[in-house]
């Protein structure tokens, strides 16, 4: 360029510019933002101090083993001894009827069904109506006899489950 000017430095100073446009902005912003919140005060005692907040108090250093402590437990009890810890109180355990583990009794609980008793007396149109909620349990409830294995256990008879579905508890 024959009239003295240098592009590189046209640049530079436009980006310079550019800079000092967006820091005053955010200057501006942030002032601005700091004037509309103002110091918080306590207007009945007329105490002038700015609000200082407390410093966020940390979690108690045992709350990880506490929650680590009733996961297991909750496994221990579902594993080994075939109770459903989630399960809410006074329900049935529905995982000795054949055919239902843990996920189809947590989901025959969130249709509502926690008991034996609740189980055996749904007609055929309840189970139908119910039977298109269970998702991926869907036909298990009549595939899987499980209204007929609820009405043994919901009259207490074990034996009667026991010749005609096998063993209680899950064994064959």
């Amino acid at each position: 360029m024959t009239d003295g000017s240098n592009p590189t430095l046209l640049i530079v100073i436009v980006i310079a510019a550019l800079a000092a446009a967006i820091v005053a902005w955010l200057a501006w912003r942030g002032a601005r933002r700091r004037r509309a919140r103002g110091p918080i005060l306590s207007e009945r005692s007329g105490d002038e101090r700015p609000y200082v907040r407390p410093p966020p108090t940390p979690p108690p250093a045992h709350a990880g083993v506490t929650d680590e402590v009733a996961a297991a437990t909750t496994d221990v009890l579902r594993d080994v001894l075939s109770v459903d810890a989630d399960a809410p109180a006074g329900a049935d355990n529905l995982q000795l009827l054949k055919g239902v583990g843990p996920k189809l009794a947590a989901r025959l609980r969130e249709l509502g069904i926690t008991s034996y008793a609740q189980l055996a007396h749904l007609g055929e149109t309840e189970v139908a109506r119910r039977d298109e909620r269970l998702g991926p349990f869907s036909g298990r409830v009549a595939r899987d006899r499980l209204v007929e294995q609820a009405q043994f256990l919901a009259r207490g008879d074990t034996d009667g489950f026991e010749a005609r579905f096998g063993k209680l508890g899950g064994e064959s």
